[in-house]
Parts: structure tokens; sequence; C-alpha cells
């Protein structure tokens, strides 16, 4: 089921730039530093100096401690660096530079915390982000996974200019900004400026996971969370922390899990024929359990879905959220088979139905032999 209707009412047509909250900013410099990090991100550090990227930091047994955005920075003296923008809110995870210390051993690699420097926003509905955002090709694995093959002749997909991400983890998602702490970014002279509540209900409807409520640390393997649809994985890079699982799973393994987006609704209706979301809906904790529930068929011959586990609630705004959901359960909702439902704080019961974002892949139908 692609974006329903009733949520289109949700997006914003206009250009629109939001701060990002809960954000902090780490520097790393050295004539060592692209290959520092190269050992520890899950994906490959590019080879031009000053190209962007997107990727994560795992722990060993190959779940996330840390999404992170990674931009190439040229300090004041004119080192080559980068600057690690990640959610700072506290999580089961390490301290990111503590957890970081533990590598450099002899590596010639300096960290300093930057935070106090920096305010993050996001950008998005402009014109020149649709200039760069070409059209998407995607190679799916047998296992479930999903990759976006870049154009190795054209320009870097993240971008390079200094302190601005093209943001490729979704189409629409516009690019994202590091501003000198307390100013506004130029893009405020030309686009709406919206609280950052906006800024969480736009990545929400495009169906993109980040920081700490939606990919929780030392709890969330990173396919599960769409990190490889989003661009942030490379499976042919060489050794790093958390390689062996995730490649294994990305050859011999079988994707069960996915995080989508959901609609919110009373527990007796369709998505299908609401007139409008239900944004005055009251606040939901991540992590409340999703419960599958079997539809009655006059069809007993029908299959059945198995209600083994539940889904679990990650970020929420104004009758929309992120779920990570089991895909054999999205399956028998989409046929009609089952249904999803949760429990706000109050005792009140509600009905969650999962939806594809427009612009998840699509795999190409297969020629019969």
């Amino acid at each position: 089921m692609p974006l329903p209707p009733v949520l289109r009412t949700l997006l914003r047509t206009t250009p629109t730039v939001a701060p990002v909250p809960h954000r902090a900013v780490l520097s790393i410099t050295g004539s060592q530093a692209a290959e520092f990090l190269n050992g520890l991100t899950a994906a490959s550090v590019p080879g031009h100096p000053r190209s962007h990227f997107y990727s994560a930091f795992l722990h060993a047994q190959g779940r996330v401690l840390h999404d992170i955005f990674i931009y190439a920075h040229t300090t004041p003296s004119g080192r080559s660096g980068y600057l690690i923008e990640y959610d700072a809110r506290p999580s089961e995870a390490p301290p990111m530079i503590p957890m970081l210390k533990r590598y450099i051993l002899r590596s010639k690699v300096k960290l300093q915390d930057v935070t106090e420097e920096y305010d993050v926003w996001a950008a998005w509905g402009s014109e020149n982000d649709k200039s760069w955002e070409t059209e998407r090709r995607w190679d799916f694995a047998r296992s479930g996974v999903i990759e976006p093959i870049w154009d190795k002749d054209g320009e870097w997909p993240w971008g390079s200019a200094p302190g601005v991400i093209r943001d490729r983890r979704a189409v629409g998602m516009g690019h994202r900004l590091l501003v000198h702490k307390g100013d506004r970014p130029q893009e405020a002279s030309t686009h709406d400026v919206a609280p950052s509540e906006e800024y969480l209900l736009h990545r929400i409807l495009l169906g993109v996971a980040e920081g700490v409520e939606d990919i929780p640390p030392m709890q969330a393997f990173p396919m599960d969370s769409n990190m490889d649809v989003m661009g942030g994985l490379d499976f042919r890079k060489g050794c790093y922390v958390g390689q062996e699982l995730t490649v294994r799973t990305y050859h011999t393994g079988q994707l069960r899990k996915r995080i989508l987006p959901i609609a919110l609704h009373e527990p007796d209706q369709s998505i299908a024929t609401m007139d409008k979301a239900l944004e005055d809906m009251p606040s939901l904790s991540p992590q409340s359990e999703i419960r599958p529930q079997a539809v009655q068929s006059g069809d007993e011959s029908a299959t059945r879905p198995r209600a083994r586990g539940t889904g679990k609630l990650l970020s929420s705004t104004r009758g929309v959220g992120l779920a990570l959901l089991r895909l054999e359960q999205v399956e028998a909702v989409e046929q009609g088979r089952a249904r999803f439902s949760l429990t706000s704080g109050d005792g009140k019961e509600w009905g969650a139905t999962p939806y594809w974002p427009d612009w998840w892949p699509q795999k190409p139908e297969e020629s019969p032999e």
C-alpha cells in the first residue's frame, strides 16, 4: 500500500527548513582520520577527501551503536578532517568519544566535541533539491537486502559542499546543514521556517528512521532499520567492526523485519475511508507493542498469520508513526487476513495500518522461464 490519500494532506508542498534537535557533532582530524573511520563505519569512507556520507557505527555483534552523518571538513588551519553528526540523547550505547578512543591506539587522530559550535537543520521541497534527485536504481539480494546503485561516473550522491549533505536516505528528504551555533541557514530567507516537529513529521511520512528512538542502540540491526535501502551500508568493503554478521546476513540470511510508516486510527476504521488524520490523538510511548490479530474469514482454508512476536512503535506524531514490524504480519494485513492494534497510555486501543513509502524500491517482475 502506498502513502494513503488522507496522509498526503500532511505533506508540506512548499520549500521548508527546520532545526533538527538532539544532535551532537564530533570533530576527527589527523593524517590517518580517513583510515581510522574506514575501520569503524559500515560504509566505505569516500576516496575524495571532500565527500560526505551517511553510515553507522556497529558493535561486534552487528547491532547499531549510532546512525551517523559524516561531513568532510577543512579546519581553519587548512587540515582535512571530518565532522560526525549523531543523536546525543542518552541510550544503551557507550558515549561516543570514549568508544572511539578505544580504537585509536597509535593512529594519528584527534577527537574533539564541537557540539557547542554547530546547530543542525534540514531543508526540503525546493526545486534545487529536485534537480539532483536522479531516478534511483536498486540491487536486490536474495536475503531481502536492497542497495541503491549510485552512478560511479556522476556526482558524489551525498554531495561535497561544505557543511551541506544531500540527504539520499529517501527521495524527497532534501538536504541537511551544519550551521554555526545560534545562526539561521541561508535557506531561511527563501523557505518556510518550521519547528522541529515538522521535520519529524516529514521523515515519518517518508519512512525514514533516525536516532535512538527509531534505531535503538545495542538492539537494532542495520538492515531491519532500512540502513541498506537508505545507502548507509557497504557489503563489499574490507574489515570493520560488526562486519561479520552484517555480511553473513546479506549473503545467507533472510530479512524478517523492516521499519515502516504507520497510520493510526480507530480500531473499527479503515484508512481508506478516513476523512483526515488523527492529528490530535494522545501521545504514544516509543517501544509500545503493536499486536497482530487475525481477522475472521469465512474461508477456512485461508492461511492465518502466526501471532509470534509483536511489532514496536518508534517515533510518532500527529496520528502517524514509524514501527518495526515482521514482514509476514505486514503481508497478512495487506491481504486482509490480519490487523494491527496498540494501546495508548490512557488504556484506549487504536488501529495501526502500515504502508510502503512512494519511493520504496519495487523489485522488477521476473519473466517466466
